[in-house]
């Protein structure tokens, strides 16, 4: 019989404690008999956990609010930083949200899924995801949307960055140095590629980005230690 020493440790971030019990009841299936599960409901408390225990994957469970789902791409982007080694999965809340992680994560996950998909599907997936022995890499098929066609050009992150700070679109033609039309047209495909189809949303994509500072070294002083 397999001891808990010798499973693999996945920490799941996840607030509510109705779906936490959720999940600890489906990671109880046969198929996840060589993992250990820890479930938090804060990434703080994860941090603290890092000291101690080598946690093969994160997962991190979000329920479509966006605060929490800039806190998340902030928090694995940071981990992305301290802790490459560690698989960084997140579960959206339903297919608009993982579309829109995908485009805005900074950092490459290892995979988005959608708890819309059925119970069969959410094995398959993750099965496939925690088995992965390529991680990291964008190409890999559990990366939702993966395809670098598909994310948002530096001009469409720009036009978003200066959105969230109040400028009109002639404002941002002209610091572009683009015409408006141009511009418009950039706004447009990010909005498909985001699958949103108002300002609002937009907006909401465009505040996420505001927020998200991966890569900033002032940040690393909150990451905790590696582990021994």
């Amino acid at each position: 019989m397999e001891t808990n020493a010798s499973k693999r440790h996945i920490a799941v971030i996840e607030k509510c404690m109705m779906s936490a019990a959720g999940l600890a009841h489906f990671f109880n299936m046969p198929a996840f008999a060589q993992y250990q599960l820890h479930l938090f409901s804060e990434f703080d408390s994860f941090k603290a956990a890092l000291s101690h225990t080598p946690f093969y994957s994160i997962i991190y469970s979000l329920s479509n609010e966006r605060e929490e789902r800039r806190n998340c791409l902030v928090y694995l982007g940071e981990l992305a930083i301290a802790h490459n080694a560690i698989q960084r999965i997140v579960l959206a809340s339903d297919e608009a949200e993982a579309k829109l992680v995908s485009h805005l994560s900074p950092s490459s996950l290892h995979g988005i899924i959608s708890k819309t998909a059925s119970l069969t599907d959410l094995r398959t997936q993750f099965v496939n995801l925690l088995n992965e022995t390529s991680r990291g890499d964008e190409g890999t098929l559990g990366h939702w949307h993966g395809s670098q066609s598909r994310l948002l050009s530096p001009t469409e992150r720009a036009i978003l960055r200066y959105m969230s700070s109040g400028y009109s679109i002639p404002e941002i033609a002209a610091q572009l140095e683009r015409n408006i039309k141009t511009i418009r047209a950039h706004k447009f495909n990010a909005m498909v590629k985001l699958g949103v189809n108002s300002d609002v949303g937009l907006l909401d994509a465009a505040d996420i980005l505001k927020h998200l500072t991966a890569g900033d070294p002032r940040r690393l002083s909150l990451m905790m230690p590696t582990y021994s």
